[in-house]
């Protein structure tokens, strides 16, 4: 009889992998969404109401 389960494996760094790919793709979300406002803000008020947007919805992308 086995003193512990030697047939589990685990991957080496779990935490810091998913803390590494969550902050990249928090980076990834954030950059988005800057470059989304920055383009809609060069955009004229009667084009931001053709795709049914206002100014003051920029503040919400």
């Amino acid at each position: 009889m086995a003193l512990f389960d030697a047939t589990r494996t685990t991957a080496s760094g779990g935490f810091f992998s998913k803390l590494f790919y969550g902050t990249i793709g928090a980076v990834a979300d954030w950059n988005d969404r800057r470059v989304t406002r920055k383009a809609l803000s060069g955009l004229t008020d009667r084009e931001l109401f053709d795709i049914g947007l206002s100014r003051s919805d920029l503040a919400n992308f």
